[in-house]
């Protein structure tokens, strides 16, 4: 995986909005990957304060409301949108979750031992690339890895 780089959009002085639904993040998932659909499932349960909004990438908003993340990043990893357009991706935004989460840190502590952080972004990113294969069942097995997100050269 690619880190991409993160540009911030301002309209007439102000930030582009963000969060959504009264709520401080943002996560934007995959929503045709199974695993991750259940993994926000859990996270809807876990999340009883209601600070994170979840979204699939797949939701016709998603580009109107987050304009600095390049479309092909929802395919590479989970993005999450915090405050003033803040925004994590893959194992960053899940240790980013971790904080946020009520007792979150129980987990989250793992991510301050040596080599711990760059571990789960390895794992991360391997898991990311094979989200079609791990869960989906046979059908997925033949996902396309490079889908077409309409960010064709203008014509």
């Amino acid at each position: 995986m690619t880190t991409l780089p993160i540009v911030r959009f301002v309209f007439g002085g102000e930030e582009a909005a963000a969060a959504g639904l009264g709520r401080p993040y943002t996560l934007v998932y995959d929503g045709a990957c199974r695993i991750c659909t259940r993994l926000i499932h859990l996270l809807h349960a876990w999340d009883r304060d209601n600070h994170i909004e979840a979204i699939p990438s797949q939701n016709t908003s998603v580009h109107a409301r987050f304009p600095w993340i390049p479309a092909t990043a929802y395919t590479e990893a989970v993005q999450l949108i915090g405050p003033g357009g803040r925004t994590w991706q893959g194992a960053d935004a899940i240790e980013q979750l971790l904080t946020i989460l009520p007792r979150g840190m129980l987990i989250g502590w793992a991510f301050k031992l040596p080599y711990m952080g760059n571990a789960a972004d390895r794992f991360y990113r391997w898991f990311a690339r094979n989200r079609y294969r791990l869960g989906c069942g046979e059908h997925c097995q033949y996902r396309p890895l490079k889908l077409d997100h309409g960010e064709g050269e203008p014509g």
